[in-house]
């Protein structure tokens, strides 16, 4: 099924007979079961005010169709959302397609810049969506701070298609910047990296981007950007600040944070895939349990991917130290047997579990996702 419009999609979930599975750009294969509903045919920016940084679009909409449109007035999604597709590319049901606003919000996808200007949801103004029964909702607004009662908008952004069904999102967008530095520190250890990472944090020198690639070669990578005489000044105060023969680059290929916002370094591999989320002082500890073939840290330490051994229970690794892991690469049979997120905890579990059956009742809606 693919509605063109929102009274469609709205009939398509009511006269639903079984379960649905709800996709969009088709990149990622989430799990689900039943039978496909998709979120292509709602597509097109409803509403672009590049003076009021409000962009209103249809939950179909391609990523990269949003992305040009902002870059046409000098404008972009400041959350820089990842693209999977490269990572993702050798598992079945994956890496085709293209990645859609919809997706974008559904699973919270945000990259490097997270650090600084906060995930998707932080950005997310208002969303309509189709709950369970068919009925549509809208929540949230045009502007900030337009919320009152449930804040539906942020319950949402990364549900995973659970609770509702995309037809529409509204975002607040932000300028681009005119340069970009980058400074880097050869061969520091983890823990040296993390150390260096955090002191950038830090720093009153605005960093945008904080990411760490061990390796035999490691690379410790500290962004900064804006105007190009500011990125300039910023990244050498920076490099003076951390020393450890960090060098800067005022002009650095922009494919650097693709590559780190993207975990490219997984690309093709047979490996299992993991992302970790923990404390930026823990990433040490993480690493030393986990016995990952390849590793990118990224949001200063915050966020491990670990490539391991097919089959391998990174959660079970982690032991006492606070965190949740993500599966993200996988055969369907580990998939099935460890599941796709993290366990949550008794209380919060029946918190979600509630949510999902008030949203719906029937359970019909990308059944088997998140539990």
């Amino acid at each position: 099924m693919t509605p063109e419009t929102e009274t469609e999609l709205s009939e398509a979930v009511r006269d639903a007979a079984g379960p649905l599975a709800v996709v969009a750009g088709g990149t990622r294969a989430h799990g689900a079961t039943g039978a496909p509903l998709s979120v292509a045919g709602l597509n097109g920016v409803r509403l672009y005010e590049p003076g009021a940084l409000t962009l209103v679009v249809g939950a179909g909409t391609p990523l990269a169709e949003v992305e040009a449109t902002l870059a046409e007035e000098g404008q972009r999604l400041a959350f820089e959302p990842p693209d999977m597709r490269r990572l993702l590319a050798k598992v079945a049901d994956s890496g085709t397609g293209d990645p859609t606003i919809g997706g974008v919000v559904a699973t919270n996808a945000s990259g490097p810049r997270r650090i600084q200007t906060g995930a998707c949801r932080d950005h997310l103004l208002g969303v309509r969506f189709v709950d369970g029964s068919g009925t549509i909702i809208k929540n949230g607004g045009r502007v900030m701070k337009n919320v009152t009662g449930y804040d539906l908008v942020k319950l949402l952004c990364g549900s995973h298609g659970t609770l509702g069904v995309l037809s529409e999102v509204a975002l607040k967008v932000l300028p681009a910047a005119d340069a970009m530095a980058v400074v880097r520190i050869e061969g520091l250890s983890v823990s040296d990296a993390v150390s260096a990472m955090s002191q950038a944090l830090g720093s009153p020198w605005d960093v945008t981007g904080a990411a760490h690639l061990p390796g035999e070669a490691p690379q410790t990578l500290i962004r900064v950007e804006g105007s190009a005489a500011s990125v300039a000044e910023r990244g050498g105060k920076l490099a003076a600040l951390l020393g450890q023969g960090a060098e800067v680059d005022v002009d650095p290929d922009p494919e650097i944070w693709a590559d780190v916002r993207d975990a490219t370094v997984f690309a093709g591999g047979s490996e299992d895939v993991w992302r970790v989320s923990v404390k930026p002082s823990d990433a040490p500890e993480v690493v030393r349990r986990v016995p990952a073939s390849k590793l990118l840290l990224d949001w200063g330490g915050g966020l491990i991917w670990a490539g391991v051994a097919p089959g391998s229970d990174v959660r079970g690794m982690l032991g006492d130290v606070a965190g949740h892991a993500t599966l993200v690469r996988a055969e369907s049979a580990t998939r099935t047997r460890l599941g796709t997120f993290h366990p949550e905890a008794t209380p919060l579990a029946a918190i979600s579990e509630g949510l999902r059956s008030k949203f719906d009742p029937r359970g019909i809606l990308n059944r088997g996702v998140m539990g």
